[in-house]
């Protein structure tokens, strides 16, 4: 996770522009730094280049599908939190995600405030991570 002063880092991979339209300036409203990306070769490319500390990617898409490229996010970058987006949600495909490694699951169409607050859920869950590791260890051992 960036440090507090710097944005969280947003990338969005959708074949389909006008979801990747319909999101980016709404992360960017709420504070984040987003990257768009249509195509999975070019957003290959770029999480091999460049950290990102949340992923949101479609499923079905020509070349690397979806759950590709969540499983090589997630070798390259565990801590990462990547959604999944689908406009062809089953039951398999969800726990096939979480499986490999996927923060949460939304099948289209969702609502705006929906993948927000999955968002935010990364963020959240990742600040407190982080402020547990940053805690001093207790060596006080009953000496003032």
């Amino acid at each position: 996770m960036n440090k507090d002063n710097e944005k969280v880092r947003i990338l969005i991979l959708d074949d389909e522009p006008i979801v990747c339209k319909r999101l980016k300036p709404a992360f960017q409203k709420a504070g984040y730094d987003v990257e768009t990306l249509n195509d999975s070769a070019s957003a290959m490319a770029r999480i091999e280049e460049a950290h990102f500390d949340v992923v949101i990617t479609d499923l079905k898409m020509e070349g690397v599908d979806g759950m590709r490229f969540l499983t090589r996010i997630k070798e390259i970058s565990p801590d990462t939190g990547v959604i999944v987006i689908t406009g062809f949600a089953t039951l398999d495909t969800a726990k096939e995600s979480f499986r490999k490694g996927a923060f949460d699951f939304l099948a289209k169409p969702f609502k705006l405030s929906e993948i927000l607050d999955a968002v935010k859920r990364v963020e959240a869950g990742r600040r407190q991570a982080d402020s547990a590791s940053d805690q001093p260890q207790d060596d006080t051992n009953g000496s003032a």
